[in-house]
């Protein structure tokens, strides 16, 4: 039986699918099935997936019957894991080769840690133009800041995530599902750790600007407020979750997009 069980919320990346596909079969360490789950796609996403796991047994393709949303979508995916550890993966990024290999190692090796995941190398359609960086111990500290773990290349014990939930489905939690993961994790003693390498690629083109609308920012606002109440945050933490995410929303495109390559 596999090791890892890949969970991924597929929706209209018909374009980016077989090349997110065909960078877990390009992995050191094979060891593993994904598990699929269309979101709704309003383009061929369904029938591109279909076509690929009838060239591969290893995978399990499943479909919602309409948009439903990350963290509802990941939540269907686990219902089908049956192996020791859960791997993050999108359909329009890629995992390098050696991120299994180094990530199941580093849990085998360290007991005491309940996901790993590393930085990111972010590029578009003119190729890599950041990489990013992460602390490799995050404290509470760093959840308000949002420097905790990158959702998409981590690997966690599914015993953990299982043990808080999985993901919690809310539309106040929706593009923070991963954060309030963490946070569920680390409120039941669970914790975390980043490895300094980056072992994965975000593909992160002029699409990232269309995220910052309203409901984002105040779904980030709700985020870093329970952030604070969980970790018993001093008083002056609570503006700041209400000023950062609006100062981002009102924000002109073109100042977002140049802090955002620069960070």
């Amino acid at each position: 039986m596999a090791r890892i069980s890949v969970i991924m919320g597929i929706y209209n990346c018909a374009s980016t699918l077989v090349e997110a596909l065909d960078s877990l079969y390009a992995q050191t360490y094979q060891d593993f099935k994904i598990i699929l789950c269309e979101d709704g796609s309003t383009d061929d996403t369904f029938e591109v997936a279909q076509q690929y796991a009838s060239r591969h047994d290893n995978i399990v393709l499943i479909r919602n019957d309409k948009n439903m949303g990350l963290n509802y979508t990941l939540n269907r995916c686990l219902e089908l894991v049956d192996t020791e550890y859960v791997a993050r993966m999108d359909g329009d990024d890629i995992s390098l080769p050696t991120r299994f290999e180094k990530e199941i190692t580093f849990l085998e090796n360290h007991p005491e840690y309940a996901l790993v995941s590393c930085p990111m190398i972010y590029f578009d359609e003119n190729g890599d133009f950041k990489t990013g960086r992460a602390t490799a111990e995050p404290e509470k500290e760093n959840f308000i800041k949002g420097e905790t773990f990158c959702h998409a290349p981590v690997l966690i014990r599914h015993n953990a995530i299982m043990a808080v939930g999985g993901y919690t489905v809310s539309e106040y939690l929706l593009r923070l599902e991963d954060q309030h993961l963490w946070l569920k994790l680390y409120q039941a003693g669970y914790k975390g750790y980043n490895i300094q390498e980056p072992l994965y690629k975000m593909r992160d083109g002029r699409n990232a600007t269309r995220r910052r609308d309203f409901i984002t920012r105040r779904n980030e606002a709700y985020m870093r407020l329970l952030i604070c109440r969980a970790f018993k945050l001093s008083w002056w933490h609570y503006p700041e979750s209400f000023i950062v995410p609006f100062v981002k929303w009102i924000m002109p495109v073109s100042i977002y997009e140049r802090i955002h390559r620069a960070e």
